[in-house]
C-alpha cells in the first residue's frame, strides 16, 4: 500500500501527468495511479485526458497560464469625474457618491477617493 499525499499542487499534479505521458502510459493507468496516490478528488479522467493531449500537441509548461482576470471598472475617465464631483461639494460621503454613480460599486468608489485621489475624513 502507497502512502497517500494530500493536497498536491496543480503543477505537482501536471509533472507527474507529463512524466507517465512520457513513458508511454496510457490516460486511463495515468488517472489509477494519480487517485492511488493523491485520493479520489485529484483530477477526473477527463481532465487528465485533456492535458495528455496537450503534452502530446508540444505544451511542456505544467503551470496555469496568465489571464487577465476580471476587468476593472476604474479607469481614470471615472477617477476624474469623481474627482470633479469632490470638488463641486467637498462634504460628499460615499454613499453620496454612490447615488451619483449608480453603475460603480461602494467598494471602488471608496477605493478610488482613497488610494488613487488621496482624500481624508478630516
Amino acid at each position: 500500500m502507497f502512502k497517500t499525499i494530500a493536497d498536491p499542487a496543480d503543477c505537482e499534479v501536471r509533472s507527474v501527468i507529463r512524466f507517465l505521458n512520457a513513458n508511454n502510459v496510457k490516460h486511463a493507468e495515468i488517472h489509477r495511479q494519480l487517485v492511488e496516490i493523491y485520493g479520489e478528488n485529484v483530477m477526473t479522467d477527463g481532465m487528465v485526458r485533456k492535458w495528455v493531449r496537450q503534452f502530446n500537441d508540444g505544451r511542456t509548461n505544467v503551470y496555469d497560464e496568465a489571464r487577465s482576470g476580471r476587468p476593472s471598472v476604474s479607469n481614470y475617465g471615472l477617477v476624474a469625474k469623481v474627482n470633479e464631483k469632490i470638488r463641486e461639494n467637498r462634504r460628499l460621503t460615499i454613499r453620496m457618491l454612490c447615488d451619483g454613480f449608480p453603475q460603480i460599486s461602494k467598494a471602488v468608489l471608496h477605493e478610488n477617493v482613497t488610494n488613487r485621489l488621496n482624500y481624508r475624513k478630516r
